[in-house]
């Protein structure tokens, strides 16, 4: 694949963001436009390896022919690395931008060099066959009659929608809030991802027959307000309908959840009702809708200009965080850690081709550092509690420093004595991941859950205790990466179109592709 001694020939060169002095003045994407020769360089790289690892379970969810793209695009043959691309990922153009790569994590390459750009050169196939025309709406030829309900319009959801309506069902996506796309819209800021670019693919599964209901929760009236969406449409006066899930059912031949994992891991200490304590996903989606609404100049968000802001626990989501605040004018940025900071090299309990762990530093990091000179990570800290201003607001946190190394008692950590401190801030996000769905929707429908309060459905039908109901993405699997919520999505569809067709999809896609391999030699 690729050029034979490409990997020892050309580095690693990453297409660059824009310059953090630059991006951080506004909401518009951090990427730039990638140079085509330099594209085609970087996939001579990807070796003759003999296994892809970048496609093994360490590696693509969904099953990437990485190296057969790469060494299209290193030949120039664009439309037909779009081809291969489409085979398997449903919507390149949200992984290539938002995706951690997990893929590069594998690579062969990267046991001793940087890998191969595998993400750059994604985002660039899709982008190029959107800019060239080559993405035309594509509707069924026929239709089965069979009708799909999906509940949540996240990436689990359109990809689902997306499978079924190839296959000729009628497919109608439910989605509470103002907006399709889910996490893609109101999870995942602007500069990741534009949301001109959802909207894209939006406007594209409309044309192509699905279906599309907004402001639409599912559930009882009195439930209502127990989402942090809902809450918001509630503020800005939205009208919004309620569906009996039982009446969703009786109408549909079959019905997909796929309402991700909304309820957010709490921090409860001393303080934690004082003013200026929010969940992370409330920041982002207040922003991110007052930017879609006016341009922010509803002031309708949680505004961190001139304030001391504290963004509790990492991860692409405190990230977000970060970035969005330094975008408001923040006074100052701090970040904590509990974990102690990564190494700069894999670690002999991390070998590849597992996901290395290292410490490395992330869009919104390398901004903070421009503005304020330096990281704003702080690790090995943990939060003991939240100061009041003596007026009900949050003026501080008080923390201690922990030493991994030693366990003490039932924790694997040790509180160091004599690191005790109180940090100065009047706004502090808290960014520690999702417990699991809310339970409206299945308590009223009586669905089991599984041991961390997620719909039970095995994976491999994606079939909850109830005929005919199925279950995907984050609601089901837990807290989550996008290309698995697009890996959920393709299963259970293949699921329901069984299910509805006594058709097996896979076994078929298996057969067809064994008639096409050569024969063994004797």
């Amino acid at each position: 694949m690729g050029k034979p001694t490409g990997f020892k020939e050309y580095p690693r060169k990453s297409v660059p963001y824009r310059p953090p002095v630059i991006r951080v003045q506004d909401f518009k994407e951090i990427f730039t436009d990638p140079d085509e020769g330099e594209l085609r360089t970087q996939g001579a790289r990807c070796m003759d390896c003999g296994i892809p690892f970048c496609m093994s379970s360490y590696g693509c969810p969904i099953d990437n022919k990485i190296p057969e793209w790469n060494d299209l695009v290193y030949q120039g043959r664009w439309r037909d690395a779009l081809e291969r691309l489409q085979e398997t990922n449903n919507f390149p153009e949200f992984t290539g931008r938002v995706c951690p790569a997990p893929c590069e994590g594998s690579c062969v390459l990267g046991i001793n060099q940087p890998p191969v750009t595998i993400k750059n050169i994604e985002n660039a196939i899709i982008d190029r066959a959107f800019a060239e025309g080559w993405i035309k709406p594509n509707p069924p030829r026929q239709r089965t009659g069979k009708h799909v309900a999906i509940v949540g319009s996240g990436p689990a959801g359109l990809t689902a929608a997306d499978q079924l309506n190839r296959l000729g069902h009628e497919v109608t996506v439910f989605e509470r809030s103002d907006r399709i796309g889910g996490l893609l819209v109101y999870g995942i800021p602007n500069m990741k991802l534009e949301k001109a670019v959802v909207q894209r693919r939006i406007h594209l599964l409309r044309e192509e027959g699905i279906r599309f209901v907004t402001n639409t929760h599912v559930g009882n009236k009195e439930d209502f307000p127990s989402g942090h969406m809902t809450r918001i449409m509630q503020e800005h006066g939205e009208q919004i309908q309620f569906l009996d899930p039982q009446q969703l059912l009786r109408g549909h031949d079959a019905t997909l959840l796929a309402t991700g994992a909304t309820i957010p891991r709490d921090l409860r200490l001393p303080g934690r009702e004082l003013k200026g304590i929010y969940f992370a996903m409330d920041f982002l989606t207040r922003n991110t809708k007052s930017l879609l609404d006016s341009n922010l100049t509803d002031e309708s968000y949680i505004d961190a200009r001139g304030k001391d802001v504290i963004v509790i626990g990492g991860g692409d989501t405190g990230a977000d965080c970060i970035g969005t605040s330094l975008r408001h004018g923040c006074r100052s940025m701090i970040n904590f850690e509990l974990l102690q900071q990564p190494p700069m090299e894999r670690a002999a309990n991390n070998p590849w081709p597992q996901w290395p762990r290292l410490y490395r530093p992330d869009y919104s990091h390398s901004e903070n550092k421009q503005k304020f000179g330096r990281d704003p990570r702080e690790y090995s800290i943990l939060s003991k509690e939240f100061i009041d201003d003596g007026h009900g607001n949050v003026a501080g946190i008080k923390t201690v420093n922990i030493d991994w190394s030693q366990p003490g008692g039932e924790m694997p950590f040790t509180e160091l004595p004599g690191t005790e401190k109180v940090w100065q801030a009047d706004l502090i996000l808290l960014s520690l991941g999702f417990l699991s769905p809310e339970h409206t929707i299945s308590d009223m429908l009586g669905i089991r859950y599984d041991a961390r309060n997620n719909y039970r459905a095995n994976e491999d039908d994606y079939a909850t205790s109830i005929p005919g109901l199925f279950a995907a993405g984050d609601c089901r699997r837990g807290q989550s990466l996008v290309v698995w919520a697009i890996r959920e999505g393709r299963g259970a569809a293949a699921s329901i179109d069984r299910y509805l067709t006594g058709h097996d999809l896979t076994a078929q896609e298996e057969e067809e592709e064994a008639l096409l391999m050569p024969p063994e030699a004797d």
